[in-house]
């Protein structure tokens, strides 16, 4: 008994000095290094109970295949970003969408999302599509609300749309593949974006001021040279996207083995569109490293703590907490999704995984979640902490585009811009709380729906 009000204190203690910004590896291993002396001394841990810490770093972290698809998949995106295909794939776009009202910010969701399928991390995207985008749209008219807003929501897609790198961190927590994780958020990020897609294209349409097209004689390519630009930059990354993914969903190699083809089909396309250099390339490997190390850090950190919270019977004693919960299933789900929520206000999703998965994930096995229901529940926390990163004031997506932003465009439009897509994003979270099937549809049909 003793034991489980020790792990409660440790837990609280943990989120304490989370909150008061103490950096999250060195929290989640100060509280883990004070408890097992504690727990040492009331007699509710062994010293050999530490001997489990190595096994797991090594079977758990080193071991793990999955996680060379995090370098290859970051540093694809990294090269997407340095090398300006980003910056050619966004003018291409804006240009055949020009003449439209809206089509600017229609542009900017659909290059953000293609962004966010290339780099899987949320910063880089926002950051990139703030520099290249928001002074264009600033420039032709827009909306500053409207501008930010399509910005920071498409950008965010980055922990959603596949090659995510949140869903890389969810497999390891979750027994089913990486695979099945791709497969079940590929549809419910494709239909945020059409959300948001159609949202803007309303929006214009009702207040034309808010998104004018782009003047005539701003839009130097037209016709066949339009095409040919259109063609040569738009299609390349789209099928090196599609292939990387392609041969995840039927197969044909691991996750892996796809980022590492991804990342050395990124350097080709830079070499083809002469954008290749010495120094593109080190700062997407310092860029790389510096992301894996950072995960690898709150990994091992979290492993530990991990470790003894569970040895001080914690672990069971909220398992039983949320099994308990009346309702079953859904008022799991309700109560997961108003957690993760909460947390994603004030915490980056690394930080979140590695805390509240390893207590969810043993509640949902038991209160029967399957395989393909694990990855329903998986993506339902993935657009959820969307809707965080993108909540005011403390959102992380609002603060990476406002470092970046122009002067004329104030913290509040940004703010103020990120409500309606919110909305859309619960919007969308509904739908896939009603609708299971845009979901698992796509993990049965690809055979990805067994446990791992």
């Amino acid at each position: 008994m003793l034991g489980e009000w020790l792990a409660i204190i440790m837990f609280v203690l943990f989120l304490v000095l989370l909150l008061a910004g103490y950096p999250v590896a060195f929290s989640f291993a100060g509280t883990a290094i004070v408890f097992f002396a504690l727990g040492l001394l009331t007699g509710d841990l062994r010293p050999a109970g530490i001997n489990l810490l190595f096994n797991k770093w090594f079977a758990d972290t080193v071991a793990n295949f999955t996680f060379l698809a995090i370098p290859f998949f970051v540093f694809m995106g990294a090269v997407f970003e340095k090398s300006g295909l980003a910056q050619r794939l966004l003018t291409s776009i804006g240009m055949l969408m020009g003449p439209l009202r809206g089509g600017m910010g229609v542009a900017v969701i659909f290059v953000g999302t293609l962004l966010a399928a290339a780099t899987g991390v949320v910063a880089a995207t926002v950051i990139v599509m703030g520099i290249l985008s928001l002074p264009v749209m600033v420039k032709y008219g827009y909306d500053h609300k409207l501008a930010t807003g399509v910005i920071i929501s498409s950008g965010t897609l980055a922990q959603l749309i596949p090659p995510s790198l949140v869903l890389i961190v969810l497999a390891q927590f979750i027994p089913v593949s990486v695979g099945a994780l791709f497969a079940g958020a590929l549809i419910p990020g494709v239909m945020l974006a059409f959300l948001y897609a159609i949202y803007t294209l309303v929006l214009a349409f009702f207040k034309p001021g808010a998104a004018p097209p782009i003047p005539k004689e701003e839009r130097t390519l037209q016709g066949v040279a339009l095409l040919k630009e259109s063609v040569i930059s738009i299609a390349p990354p789209i099928v090196l996207i599609f292939a990387v993914l392609g041969s995840i969903f039927f197969g044909i190699a691991t996750a892996s083995e796809a980022g590492a083809v991804g990342a050395l089909g990124s350097v080709l396309l830079a070499v083809g569109y002469r954008s290749y250099s010495w120094k593109m390339i080190v700062e997407a490997s310092r860029s790389t490293a510096n992301i894996t190390g950072l995960v690898l850090q709150i990994l091992f950190a979290s492993t530990f703590f991990a470790l003894i919270f569970q040895q001080l019977g914690g672990q069971n004693l909220v398992t039983g907490w949320l099994v308990g919960l009346p309702g079953g299933k859904w008022t799991f789900v309700i109560v997961a999704n108003i957690v993760v929520f909460l947390l994603g206000i004030n915490l980056e999703f690394l930080e979140i995984s590695f805390i509240v998965m390893p207590l969810f994930v043993p509640a949902a096995l038991a209160l029967g979640l399957g395989g393909p229901e694990l990855v329903w529940f998986a993506i339902m926390m993935a657009i959820n902490l969307n809707m965080a990163f993108i909540s005011p004031p403390v959102g992380f997506s609002l603060f990476y585009l406002q470092s970046v932003a122009p002067p004329e465009v104030k913290t509040a439009d940004i703010h103020k811009g990120a409500l309606p897509f919110m909305a859309l994003q619960g919007l969308g979270l509904v739908l896939v709380a009603a609708f299971p099937a845009t979901v698992t549809w796509l993990v049965e049909a690809m055979g990805l729906s067994q446990l791992a």
